[in-house]
C-alpha cells in the first residue's frame, strides 16, 4: 500500500477532530450524511450529504450555504423520526427533542436561534409550506415520516430571498416519488421497540404510460419513555402526477395527520434531578388533525425557461385538555369525593391558502451564460384561537367545556411578495448572485372577549418592507469552491407571540417585528474522491429579538415576561468534514468501505445592547459537535454516532437556577447511538440502539405545552424492523 503526503496528512488530521469528540462534555453529536452535489463540478460523490446544484429547478443556490441529506443512506431510527441522527450532519443544528416527549414534532434551529417547534424556519414539504401560516403561526404540529422521504434539503439565511423572510432559513422535506419504467411497486417497514414503540409503514408507486403515482401510509403507536406518554399516530400522503406532453407536467397532493397524545406534563429541577422518568400530570391531552391539499405545474417553455406554480390549501386544528400550572403544583386528587381538580380547555383552528408562481430563464451575457430567478406569491391565513375554558375533572381526553372561554380570537393575515435573483457569471470561475424581495403583510385581529388582551396597537397592521442579498462563488481547481453571502431578513411578529397560552407567562402587546441579516464566508470542495468539506464562517445580526424575561408585578409576585429583549449578534464557525478511510489508504472495496465524518459548530451568540447586554442568547449553546463512523460492504452497514453540546440558557437573564422551572439552565450532554442494516434479496432489516450510555439529559424548558417546565429526553431505548420491497 503506497501512502502520498496528503492521505498521511488526513489520517492523522481525523485523529484529533475524533477524540475532540469522544472526550468533550459539552457538545452534541447526531448521526447524518451529506451527499454531495455541485454542478459546477459536475461530479456527484456517492455519501450522504453534500451541497445543492448552483440551480435546481426554479432556484438559484450559487455562493450559498447549502446541505442535501440522503435519507435512505441513513442507518437511523425513522420510526421516530430520530432529528438527532437523521439531520445530525448539518453543522450547529440545534435539536429541541419533544416528539416522543408529548408534541407532534421535533424542532430545529440553528446559530443560536430559537429550536422550539421550527419557529424561526421556513419549513416546506416537496417545496410548499406546511405550517398553519409562515408569517402569523410559524410553528411545526406535521412533520413527515422520514421512511417516506428521499432527502432533506437546508439552505441557511440566503434563503430569505428565495423563500421567504425567516432568518434561520429554509428546509425542505423532499418525499419518495413514482418508480420509473414500473407500473407498481410495493415496500413496507414494520419497526418495534422500547416503550412500546410500534411503526407501520406502507408505500405504493409506480408509471404507467402518462401517468405515475405515489402514496404511503404510517401508522404508529407509543407507550413513552415516561409515564402518561401514550401516542397514537397516523400520517397519509398521495401524489399522482400527468405528463401532458414532454413539456407540461400536472400533479395532486393530499397530505394527512391523525393522532391522539398524551403528554406527562414538564418537572422542576428537582424532580428531574430525583427521576427524570417521572410525570406529575397524567390527564394532559393534544390533538392536532392536519390536512395539505396541493395542485401544481410544471412548464417547460422552452431549452432555457422552466415555470412552476404550486398551489396549496391547509386546514389544521389544535386541541388542548390540560391542567397547566407549573409542576411543582400537585393536580390533586380529593380524597373525599376522588375527584381531580378543573381541567383547561384550548381550541385553535387554522385555514390558509398559498400560491406561489416561479419562473427560471437562463440567458447569455456574450459568451457567459446566466440566469434569473423570479416569481411571486400570493397567501391567505385565518386563526381562530379559543382558550382557557373550564373543562371537566375527568382523566380521558374530553373537549366538552363547562364554561366560556376566558379568550376568543380570529386572526388574519394577507400576504403579497414578488422576488428577483439573478447569477451574473463574470467566466467560467467567478459568480456573482444579486437578489431583492418585496414583500406587504397585511394582519388584523378580532377580539370576542372583553379583556383586550392583544391591545389596540395590534388590532389592524399592515407592513412593506424590502430585502435584499448578495452572494459570490469561485471556483478553485476542479471540484472546489469559496463562497460568500449575506442577506436580510424580517420576522413578523406572530399570533402565537401575541397571547399568553398558559398561567404561567404574560406578553408584551407592543411587541415590534425582529429583522436582522445573516453573512457567510467559505470554501467547500471534494479532493480525490475520499474527502468531503464545506468549512465557513459566519455572522448574524438580529434586532429586537423576542425572548423571556424575568418581571415583578405590582403585587411584588414574580412572573415571566415574553416581549423583544433587544440586539443579538451571533457569530462563529460551521464545519463540515468527511473522510472515506479506505479510499484514502487505497485499501480493496472488497474489504468494504470505512467512513468518519465530523459536523462542528461553535456559535458566539449574545446580547449587544440593554439591561442584557454581553449575556448569552436563549438556546445558543456555543459548541454542538457530531462525529460519527460507518462501515458499509454490499448489503451490509453499520454506524456509531456521537453527539454532544454545551449548555445553553432557557431566559435573557441567563439563570442558573430558579424556583420557577421554565427558567435556568439547560446542561450540556453527550450521547452515542448505534444503528445497523441488513440487506437480502427484497427484504430488508435494521435496528439500534439509541442514547448507548442511558445519558439523562434535556433540551427544552417551555412556558407552555408540552410542559410546563423541564422536558425530559428519552433515556437509552432499542429498536428492530424488517422490510420488504416488491
Amino acid at each position: 500500500m503506497q501512502f502520498d503526503s496528503f492521505r498521511f496528512f488526513l489520517s492523522i488530521f481525523f485523529i484529533p477532530v475524533f477524540n475532540l469528540t469522544v472526550i468533550a462534555q459539552t457538545k452534541d453529536s447526531v448521526e447524518e450524511k451529506n451527499l454531495r452535489e455541485i454542478e459546477v463540478v459536475g461530479y456527484k460523490n456517492k455519501n450522504v450529504a453534500g451541497q445543492l446544484n448552483d440551480i435546481k429547478g426554479t432556484a438559484i443556490y450559487v455562493g450559498k450555504k447549502t446541505t442535501v441529506i440522503e435519507v435512505d443512506s441513513i442507518d437511523a431510527n425513522k420510526a421516530i423520526n430520530n432529528t438527532r441522527q437523521i439531520l445530525g450532519r448539518i453543522p450547529g443544528l440545534n435539536i429541541v427533542e419533544s416528539e416522543t416527549g408529548g408534541f407532534v414534532a421535533n424542532g430545529i434551529g440553528v446559530r443560536g436561534l430559537n429550536p422550539v417547534q421550527s419557529l424561526e424556519i421556513n419549513v416546506r414539504q416537496n417545496g410548499y409550506n406546511i405550517a398553519a401560516d409562515v408569517y402569523g403561526y410559524n410553528e411545526t404540529y406535521y412533520l413527515p415520516p422520514m421512511e417516506a422521504v428521499e432527502k432533506i434539503e437546508m439552505i441557511k439565511g440566503a434563503a430569505s430571498i428565495q423563500y421567504g423572510s425567516h432568518i434561520g432559513g429554509m428546509v425542505n422535506y423532499v418525499l419518495k416519488e413514482a418508480t420509473p419504467g414500473k407500473s407498481f411497486n410495493y415496500s413496507t417497514m414494520q419497526t418495534t421497540g422500547s416503550n412500546g414503540l410500534f411503526n407501520s409503514y406502507h408505500a405504493l408507486g409506480g408509471t404507467k404510460k402518462k401517468w405515475s403515482y405515489f402514496s404511503f401510509l404510517n401508522y404508529r403507536t407509543y407507550d413513552g419513555w415516561r409515564a402518561n406518554s401514550q401516542q397514537k399516530q397516523l400520517t397519509g400522503y398521495g401524489k399522482i402526477s400527468y405528463q401532458a406532453n414532454e413539456k407540461i407536467k400536472f400533479g395532486l397532493e393530499f397530505t394527512l395527520l391523525r393522532n391522539k397524545i398524551k403528554m406527562p406534563g414538564g418537572l422542576t429541577d428537582e424532580q428531574f434531578q430525583a427521576d427524570s422518568k417521572a410525570s406529575v400530570r397524567s390527564r394532559n391531552w393534544l390533538k392536532s388533525p392536519w390536512n395539505v391539499f396541493t395542485a401544481s405545474m410544471d412548464y417547460t417553455i422552452n431549452k432555457n425557461t422552466l415555470l412552476t406554480v404550486k398551489s396549496t390549501l391547509l386546514s389544521g386544528e389544535r386541541s388542548l385538555v390540560w391542567f397547566s400550572a407549573l409542576p411543582q403544583i400537585p393536580d390533586y386528587q380529593n380524597p373525599v369525593t376522588g375527584e381531580f381538580n378543573v381541567r383547561e380547555i384550548d381550541k385553535e383552528f387554522m385555514k390558509s391558502t398559498a400560491t406561489e408562481i416561479r419562473l427560471l430563464h437562463g440567458y447569455n451575457l456574450g459568451k457567459i451564460k446566466s440566469s434569473v430567478s423570479t416569481g411571486i406569491r400570493f397567501a391567505t391565513a385565518g386563526f381562530d384561537r379559543k382558550e382557557d375554558a373550564p373543562g371537566n375533572n375527568l382523566s380521558n381526553f374530553d373537549m366538552t367545556a363547562t364554561g366560556k372561554y376566558d379568550e376568543d380570537f380570529h386572526f388574519g393575515s394577507t400576504n403579497l411578495a414578488a422576488f428577483a435573483e439573478n447569477i451574473f457569471k463574470i467566466n467560467d470561475r467567478f459568480s456573482v448572485t444579486a437578489g431583492m424581495r418585496y414583500e406587504l403583510l397585511m394582519s388584523y385581529v378580532e377580539e370576542n372577549d372583553a379583556n383586550d388582551i392583544a391591545g389596540e396597537a395590534e388590532k389592524e397592521r399592515t407592513r412593506q418592507f424590502v430585502l435584499s442579498g448578495v452572494g459570490l462563488q469561485y471556483r478553485v481547481g476542479k471540484t472546489s469552491n469559496l463562497y460568500g453571502n449575506i442577506a436580510q431578513s424580517y420576522r413578523p411578529v406572530d399570533y402565537a407571540q401575541l397571547l399568553p397560552f398558559s398561567i404561567v407567562s404574560k406578553v408584551d402587546p407592543n411587541m415590534k417585528d425582529p429583522k436582522g441579516w445573516n453573512a457567510d464566508l467559505g470554501i467547500r470542495g471534494i479532493i480525490e474522491n475520499f474527502f468531503t468539506y464545506d468549512i465557513s464562517l459566519f455572522y448574524l445580526s438580529y434586532n429586537d429579538r423576542i425572548g423571556l424575561v424575568n418581571k415583578i408585578d405590582e403585587n411584588g409576585e414574580p412572573y415571566i415576561l415574553r416581549t423583544n429583549v433587544d440586539k443579538s449578534i451571533h457569530k462563529g464557525i460551521e464545519s463540515y468534514t468527511e473522510l472515506n478511510i479506505t479510499r484514502a489508504l487505497e485499501g480493496s472495496q472488497s474489504m468494504g468501505n470505512l467512513t468518519i465524518f465530523n459536523s462542528f459548530a461553535y456559535t458566539n451568540a449574545r446580547y449587544t445592547n440593554g439591561i442584557f447586554k454581553g449575556k448569552r442568547v436563549e438556546y445558543a449553546p456555543e459548541i454542538i459537535n457530531r462525529t460519527g463512523l460507518t462501515y458499509t460492504k454490499k448489503v451490509f452497514s453499520t454506524s456509531l454516532q456521537f453527539s454532544s453540546q454545551s449548555k445553553a440558557y432557557g431566559d435573557a437573564a441567563n439563570t442558573e437556577r430558579s424556583n420557577n422551572p421554565v427558567i435556568g439552565i439547560i446542561p450540556g450532554y453527550s450521547v452515542i447511538d448505534w444503528s445497523i442494516s441488513l440487506g437480502y434479496k427484497k427484504i430488508k432489516f435494521k435496528g439500534g440502539i439509541n442514547n448507548l450510555s442511558d445519558k439523562k439529559y434535556f433540551t427544552q424548558r417551555t412556558d407552555e405545552y408540552p410542559g410546563p417546565g423541564i422536558i425530559p429526553s428519552t433515556g437509552r431505548s432499542f429498536y428492530v424492523g424488517i422490510g420488504y420491497n416488491l
